[in-house]
């Protein structure tokens, strides 16, 4: 029986690298604005994603710091 692939929900730092990457590829080739303004669109879902993210790690920082200080 063939097993169903997982599709893994990429990190922050593939994210950024994928951001990174597009922002490269904008600022070095020449592009049609079709292109430009798809591989523009993709940026931006990247930027909110890698933002979610941070905000998450962030709220995580905040729950272990509270837990801490409870201990204390």
């Amino acid at each position: 029986m063939a097993r169903k692939t997982e599709k893994k929900e990429p990190g922050f730092e593939e994210v950024l690298g994928e951001l990174e990457a597009l922002v490269g590829r904008l600022e070095a080739e020449e592009l049609s604005l079709d292109d430009a303004l798809a591989m523009y669109g993709r940026g931006v879902e990247l930027a909110r994603q890698g933002a979610g993210m941070l905000e998450g790690a962030e709220r995580r920082i905040e729950e272990l710091k509270a837990s801490l200080e409870e201990d204390e």
